[in-house]
């Protein structure tokens, strides 16, 4: 199972193609399952442009699988400590989203697909990171 970043969310609801658009499009294709979290479904959301394109776009989201965070708690303190850990590291994480995002993919064994160059940091570090490759 897999966890679509909002990197690759966007780039499927604009159409553009990329190395990750060609992946994405594998999983669909081959009914591989797939979902988003609820943190890819507010970035996506908030990247609209229109209220008609919000309407549209969360009615799609809405349709998808969603994987959740196992722990109120402790699985915040274990995404700041992927944060700590790049950082000891010397490697910069630009965003705390991403720190959730590649935790929520850990706790729920799945491979992470992304265009975002902060998860291969990330997984640079964070051994149980799966990120996913063809």
């Amino acid at each position: 199972m897999i966890l679509v970043d909002t990197s690759v969310m966007i780039d499927y609801l604009m159409g553009n193609e990329n190395d990750a658009m060609y992946k994405f499009q594998y999983i669909l294709d081959n009914n591989i399952p797939f979902g988003i979290n609820p943190f890819i479904y507010q970035e996506v959301l908030q990247g609209v442009r229109t209220e008609k394109d919000f309407d549209k776009v969360k009615k799609y989201l809405d349709t998808q699988r969603f994987y959740s965070l196992k722990d109120e708690k402790e699985s915040f303190a274990s995404a700041a400590k992927i944060y700590f850990r790049c950082r000891k590291k010397g490697i910069t994480v630009n965003s705390t989203i991403d720190c959730l995002i590649a935790r929520t993919a850990v706790e729920n064994n799945l491979y992470l697909l992304h265009n975002d160059s902060d998860f291969d940091n990330i997984a640079r570090v964070v051994s149980e990171l799966k990120i996913f490759n063809l």
